[in-house]
């Protein structure tokens, strides 16, 4: 993906954070927040995006989950590891 179709999916991830924090009072997306990179950071590096839509990807798929086993208590974890793994690739700045 380029940079600017990440940029239109972080955007649309972070529409759904926002919907979700409105609409349930238990939300909480405190990891993705921490990272402190919005998609209005347009000046930050391609991986940086990037890990934070898969940090913000398993949030809210752990959110909406029921457990851990079903489909999208599978996602969640999976988009962890991929989080993990842009991370640990050297290619995000703290």
């Amino acid at each position: 993906m380029h940079k600017e179709e990440l940029i239109q999916l972080h955007t649309l991830m972070a529409q759904m954070k926002t919907f979700f924090e409105s609409s349930q009072d238990t939300a909480s997306f405190d990891i993705y927040e921490n990272l402190g990179i919005s998609p209005v950071h347009v000046h930050r590096s391609k991986a940086e995006h990037k890990h934070a839509i898969f940090v913000l990807g398993s949030e809210i798929a752990k959110m909406i989950s029921e457990d851990d086993y079903s489909g999208v208590g599978r996602t969640s974890l999976r988009m962890n590891e991929m989080a993990e793994k842009t991370f640990n690739e050297g290619q995000i700045i703290k």
